[in-house]
């Protein structure tokens, strides 16, 4: 058999092996998940060998998709970490033949601490398919391994059926697009879900303001020590009026010099973009680059009062991961 023809077949061996699956979530698997929800506690994932790797993946799914989670090598539980497991928490444990010595070792301390167990096997008749609370059949018709020996299609099988229990569980608890990202606060996404306007903008003496009636050479003076290209217009009692861009005053010198002496209200937009503090970041881009018939770059930021008290600029969305 060829390369090719060898990568093809295992990829149908366990294509199938993952599609079988479909036919085991019934009744128990329902009850099983359903103890998972009402579960006080954490979820204790244990298996050996490539179960355990496949059992770290689960635990790590689970734990950033709203399941407290954590994985115990049942090596060490046997040796003293079976004390972080407590008689509120739910063990799955993981062993596609349902003999591993090491799990098999654990399942009568575990029982005694008082947890829940759920089975991943491919054998219910096994010491931990007999041993436990709720079985979740993961066997598969054959491995990917030429020789049948390599954990592949069983290992697959066994990841995708956790994936199926997290994403069940997820549904179930309405965990929400924010919620994933309070969990991942580091990560590109957790930037785009969880930074608001407010935390990007420049505020304070870094926001560029002028009175409606100074003038234009006045503005353009705000706005070369701010650096910005964007000054926002307020009138007597500080309210935004209007914004007066960089691209505003090129325009008109492109006419003529004698605009820089007149008051700013006089070239100014009256109805420019903006946008409220409490919005996410990601909204301000989204804004910026719907601009019709060009993206803008700036946004005004303004309160419920009507008072700019920032102005975001593209630059301060790439630097902080938004886009």
């Amino acid at each position: 058999m060829s390369i090719k023809e060898r990568a093809i077949e295992t990829l149908d061996i366990e294509g199938k092996a993952v599609l079988a699956l479909k036919d085991r979530i019934g009744d128990e698997f329902v009850a099983a998940v359903n103890c998972i929800l009402k579960c006080p506690a954490r979820v204790v994932v244990t298996g050996m060998g490539k179960s355990g790797h496949v059992g770290r993946k689960i635990a790590a799914t689970l734990a950033s998709t709203g399941t407290p989670s954590f994985f115990l090598h049942p090596a060490e539980a046997f040796h003293g970490d079976l004390g972080m497991v407590t008689e509120n928490d739910v063990v799955i444990a993981i062993s596609n033949s349902g003999e591993s010595t090491e799990i098999v070792n654990i399942l009568p301390i575990i029982r005694r601490i008082g947890a829940t167990i759920i089975a991943m096997s491919g054998r219910r008749e096994s010491q931990l398919g007999k041993f436990c609370d709720y079985f979740i059949d993961i066997s598969v018709e054959r491995e990917a391994c030429p020789l049948g020996l390599a954990p592949t299609a069983s290992t697959t099988a066994t990841l995708a059926m956790g994936d199926a229990i997290a994403m069940a569980l997820m549904s179930e608890r309405n965990f929400t697009s924010q919620d994933f990202a309070m969990f991942h606060p580091g990560g590109a996404l957790g930037r785009r879900l969880l930074l608001k306007v407010e935390n990007v903008m420049h505020t304070g003496k870094d926001n560029p303001l002028i009175h409606c009636g100074k003038t234009v050479k006045d503005a353009l003076f705000v706005m070369t020590d701010k650096g910005l290209g964007a000054v926002s217009v307020v009138d007597d009692e500080g309210k935004f009026v209007g914004l007066i861009t960089d691209g505003i005053i090129r325009r008109a010198l492109a006419k003529d010099y004698k605009f820089l002496d007149e008051a700013v209200e006089k070239i100014m937009f009256t109805e420019p973009l903006t946008i409220a503090p409490q919005q996410m970041a990601a909204a301000a881009l989204s804004v910026m680059e719907k601009h019709k018939p060009r993206p803008v770059t700036v946004l005004p930021v303004i309160d419920e009062k009507g008072v700019p008290v920032g102005i975001v600029h593209l630059t301060d969305l790439l630097r902080q991961g938004v886009v």
